[in-house]
């Protein structure tokens, strides 16, 4: 189905486009919200400023894809492959990313407020002025990631890989959560 397709589609009232290829499609700026791309293929796609509300992209294929300034907030974007991904200005509140693949991402000034990132990966992912208010991260992998001023007001961290005791001490000062595990010996260096 090519994109003209799946607007008038969607202008119609469709809103079940599951498992599609979308390969390097340019959907700058369209509204997408409330539907179905579930196991769809986005791979390097254009997505900047889309509206993608409320969009279930449970397991999508979001490599390199561009959601600069995309509204996610409320996606489900579960066990999605975001690796790579330039999610900078990207609004993501109450997004579902549990399992997701965020390795090398840029989420640099996104919004993750109240987003479930458990299971998540981070790794090498750029969190640069992104917003992590009330996030649940737990058992996430956030190897390599760089973190500059990130906001985690009320964050919750359990058992996440590759934070520094500097770190989750900071985190802590800033009103993160951290929640010591048997299975997390870093998090009793900070007192915990």
């Amino acid at each position: 189905m090519d994109v003209n397709t799946l607007l008038q589609k969607y202008a119609a009232g469709a809103r079940d486009f599951r498992d599609l290829d979308l390969f390097r499609c340019d959907l700058e700026g369209v509204n997408l919200s409330g539907a179905s791309l579930f196991r769809c293929n986005l791979f390097s796609a254009n997505l900047y400023r889309a509206n993608l509300l409320g969009t279930n992209l449970f397991r999508a294929n979001l490599i390199n894809a561009n959601l600069c300034n995309a509204n996610l907030s409320g996606a489900d974007l579960s066990e999605a492959e975001l690796i790579g991904a330039n999610l900078s200005g990207a609004d993501l509140s109450g997004a579902d990313l549990s399992g997701a693949d965020l390795s090398g991402a840029d989420l640099s000034h996104a919004t993750l407020s109240y987003v479930d990132l458990s299971n998540a990966t981070l790794k090498r992912a750029k969190l640069v002025d992104t917003t992590l208010n009330h996030a649940k991260l737990i058992k996430t992998n956030a190897q390599g990631a760089t973190w500059v001023d990130v906001g985690v007001e009320k964050a919750e961290f359990i058992s996440v890989e590759g934070l520094s005791a500097e770190l989750m001490t900071l985190f802590m000062s800033q009103g993160a959560v951290f929640i010591a595990s048997n299975s997390s010996p870093q998090y009793q260096s900070v007192g915990l």
